[in-house]
Parts: structure tokens; C-alpha cells; sequence
């Protein structure tokens, strides 16, 4: 533990396994609604780090997003599949990075599933678009930051410890393993 966790007085490390990880992905995930998606190659400027949604995300943790065929983003995951993805649901809670693989689908069922109307300002051929693809990344491990209690008691803790001088955090941080 590094030194700030020394000053802590109540345990705010947990490491989440198995459905239990899959449930906290699930959880920031959908709480922040998008990530910077990294791929290993990048081709393009960003070097391969970009902003994406996430459309589903399922009970084990698996996450999917639409995506073009002919996209960069497609042509570095059809290279190498190695996928980091990083989250941020606020400004003080619901950090999560995670490492994964990524596949393309070209599953029709998939992406009537997943798709969003917004998604429309891409593919502006619908959900038929025929250079649409899903994309599955499979989360293999990954940490998260957050807090034990909601934004509100995290911050009133902290406000608290400020006003006497003691650290009184409400955070917790884990590995998460797949």
C-alpha cells in the first residue's frame, strides 16, 4: 500500500473477482456511458487512443460498441485484438481502467441489439449501414477507484477530515480479474 493508505483507519482496498468483477464493471461502466478506447497499433493521429460509447454492457462484464468496418479502429483490432479501455463516471468517483481483447462482429442480431439512434450521426444508413460492426471487448483484468458510500458522503468525509485535520476517506480501490 502506498502512504496515503497508512493514514487511512478503515480498510479501502478490495480486489474483486469472478461475477463479482463482472457486476462492478457492469456497474462504472454504466455509470460513465464512455471511455477512451486504446488499441495497441494506432494508425491514425490520436495513436490509436480514442472516445467511445458503450452501448451494452453484460452481467460478466463483457462490453460492446459500434464501430465502422473501415475504420481504424477495426483495422488495429483486426491486427492485435489487445484492448485498454479507461473510464471516468464523475469528477471524484467511478474510475475504472481495464485491459481486455477486443473481436469485430459483423452479427446483424448484435447490432439491432445494441444500436442506438444516435449512432444514426455515423452510420447514416441506419442500423443496416452496411460499414457497421459491433465491437466485443472481453475484460481480462483491470483496478478501479471509487468510493464506499456515493458522491455525497465521500465528499462530506472529506470535508470533515479537511476541517480537523485527519484523513476520513470513503474511497475503496481494487484489482479487478475476470
Amino acid at each position: 500500500m502506498n502512504s496515503i493508505d497508512k493514514n487511512q483507519k478503515e480498510n479501502n482496498h478490495k480486489d474483486v473477482y469472478g461475477l463479482e468483477a463482472g457486476e462492478r464493471i457492469k456497474e462504472m461502466a454504466d455509470s460513465a456511458k464512455t471511455c477512451f478506447f486504446c488499441t495497441v497499433k494506432g494508425l491514425g493521429e490520436s495513436g490509436g487512443i480514442r472516445p467511445m460509447s458503450v452501448l451494452q454492457t453484460e452481467e460478466n462484464g463483457t462490453l460492446w460498441f459500434l464501430s465502422a468496418k473501415d475504420s481504424y479502429k477495426n483495422q488495429e483490432i483486426a491486427e492485435n485484438g489487445e484492448v485498454k479501455l479507461f473510464f471516468q463516471g464523475s469528477p471524484h468517483s467511478d474510475f475504472l481502467y481495464l485491459s481486455g481483447t477486443a473481436t469485430i462482429s459483423y452479427d446483424k442480431n448484435k447490432i439491432k441489439e445494441i444500436w442506438t439512434p444516435l449512432a444514426k450521426a455515423w452510420f447514416t444508413q441506419g442500423e443496416n449501414d452496411p460499414r457497421i460492426t459491433a465491437i466485443k471487448v472481453v475484460p481480462e483484468n483491470g483496478f478501479y477507484w471509487d468510493n464506499k458510500h456515493g458522491n455525497l458522503v465521500a465528499g462530506a468525509k472529506m470535508m470533515f477530515g479537511a476541517l480537523i485535520g485527519e484523513t476520513i476517506d470513503d474511497s475503496i480501490q481494487g484489482k479487478i480479474k475476470s
